[in-house]
């Protein structure tokens, strides 16, 4: 029973990394570049304190225009937020 239990647990937590990680099916080439998209992020108020690149998102970390702390995992086309904590 344990063994169902931990397998349960592990194959969940495997499917939320990987779930969070998958934002785009687009090449990178139509990704919005690093420095715009940056730009576009400071300007909607965010201040970001790390940048991440994880699998086919663009991610965050940082505080919010309120001066709540977020992290936040953004579609790299068109910058449209797809999972935030």
């Amino acid at each position: 029973m344990k063994h169902k239990i931990l397998t349960l647990c592990f194959l969940t937590l495997s499917l939320g990394a990987y779930a969070k990680k998958n934002c785009t099916d687009e090449p990178k080439d139509k990704w919005m570049s690093e420095a715009d998209f940056k730009k576009k992020v400071e300007a909607e108020g965010y201040t970001i304190k790390k940048f991440k690149q994880p699998g086919t998102c663009y991610e965050i970390y940082g505080i919010d225009k309120e001066g709540k702390k977020v992290e936040i995992y953004f579609n790299p086309v068109d910058g449209s937020i797809v999972k935030s904590k």
